[in-house]
């Protein structure tokens, strides 16, 4: 397959797993849509935007051998935590950023007093969705609840995000960078691959320990590739403007290590994922396209 056949095919799975991601959370707002609240949750949880993380899940359901209906529940619920967190990192009180997705931030259209409350909605209707799944077992419920509470909290993105609005300003080493951005980032992204192998159970140690392997890089890997993006591409290509004064101020990679030394740290890390993969068997075909859209095309 050619890199623009490949390309292609990760595009149109990615547009897959946004619809069916998409159409899962409006079903959970259903019987809610005509309260405000459920408006602006319905307003950020849905529309543009990459929605690389269910198509993790969908990819790594694909490499473990694993009905997608068993995952649509924890495809749904990270995408919620994921939206919540875009909500409330574009408040004033945090990025102040006032474009999201390519349309206004949430706090923009509802208020920050709703947008505040949009967000806990979407955090606790994460959970609800996972616990009312009828294709998981009570053990496979608690497994994946508790993966996503722990990535999402105090050990993973909330204490990321705290230590990245501590930095602005500053000029932290590559380490302590790395440190930030594996939290903020890194973390739910690779509860993707973990609560989707909760799902599957059985999967062959092989494949599991693979998996979980490039699972500890990619979420890097998206956001070095993100930086990037931030610099070479104009407002309209990302959806959202280059930067608030204020983001402008947070450490980035490019502003660390500069262009050059991003890119190839980048490749570098790229190049180990799909190592990684290798390792995690045959069924792995839609995780290396993600992983070479995230290393090198974008997404």
């Amino acid at each position: 397959m050619t890199a623009e056949a490949d390309a292609r095919a990760v595009a149109a799975f990615v547009a897959e797993c946004a619809g069916r991601v998409g159409g899962d959370i409006e079903r959970q707002l259903g019987k809610h849509r005509d309260g405000e609240l459920a408006k602006a949750v319905l307003y950020a949880g849905t529309g543009e935007g990459k929605r690389i993380r269910p198509a993790i899940i969908y990819a790594t359901a694909q490499a473990a051998g694993l009905d997608f209906s068993r995952v649509d529940g924890v495809a749904c619920a990270v995408e919620l935590i994921h939206c919540y967190s875009l909500i409330h990192d574009d408040l004033p009180a945090m990025d102040d950023d006032d474009l999201r997705r390519g349309k206004p931030a949430c706090h923009k259209v509802f208020g920050e007093a709703l947008a505040i409350l949009a967000g806990d909605a979407m955090q606790a209707l994460a959970f609800e969705r996972i616990a009312c799944d009828a294709h998981l077992g009570a053990a496979q419920k608690v497994e994946t609840m508790r993966i996503l509470a722990a990535t999402s909290g105090l050990s993973g993105m909330a204490c990321g995000q705290a230590l990245d609005i501590r930095a602005a300003g500053s000029q932290p080493d590559i380490a302590h960078l790395e440190h930030i951005h594996r939290l903020k980032t890194g973390t739910l992204m690779s509860a993707c691959v973990t609560m989707t192998l909760a799902c599957a159970g059985g999967a062959p140690d092989a494949v599991q320990s693979g998996l979980r392997a490039w699972a500890a890089d990619i979420g890097l890997c998206f956001q070095i590739r993100d930086d990037i993006l931030d610099v070479e591409n104009e407002t309209a290509a990302l959806g959202k403007p280059r930067g608030s004064d204020r983001r402008q101020h947070k450490p980035t990679y490019i502003s660390v290590l500069g262009a050059e030394r991003a890119r190839r740290e980048l490749e570098q890390l790229g190049a180990r994922c799909l190592a990684q993969l290798e390792n995690a068997g045959g069924g792995c075909a839609m995780l290396r396209g993600i992983t070479r859209c995230i290393a090198g095309q974008g997404l």
